[in-house]
């Protein structure tokens, strides 16, 4: 039985698996910055669910990153204002597979 790393080293070797990881990972980068503030802060999803006026089960959600649930920008930002902590979101641009300009 293979590990999970040597599972996910394997996995990673097929070019489409890692295409589709590689679109992700960004997301699963916020979700860990997510769970990493609120563990920081001692707190449960119940506590900061509190703090933002809504469900335990919607904290859960918004931090499962499912893809069925999109919440709002306002919802986190009252998230990240829960955790001390303020929400930046930018748009960085994608260089991966473009031409340098001195080859076009």
């Amino acid at each position: 039985m293979l590990t999970h790393k040597q599972l996910r080293a394997k996995a990673l070797g097929n070019t489409a698996v890692q295409a589709e990881f590689d679109k992700l990972s960004g997301e699963y980068a916020l979700l860990d910055e997510f769970l990493k503030a609120r563990a920081a802060q001692g707190l449960t999803q119940a506590q900061v669910a509190e703090k933002i006026g809504t469900t335990q089960s919607a904290v859960a959600r918004m931090e499962s990153g499912s893809g069925k649930h999109s919440p709002s920008l306002a919802t986190l930002s009252k998230y990240a204002e829960a955790l001390d902590c303020r929400l930046e979101v930018r748009l960085v641009r994608n260089t991966r597979g473009r031409r340098s300009a001195t080859h076009e």
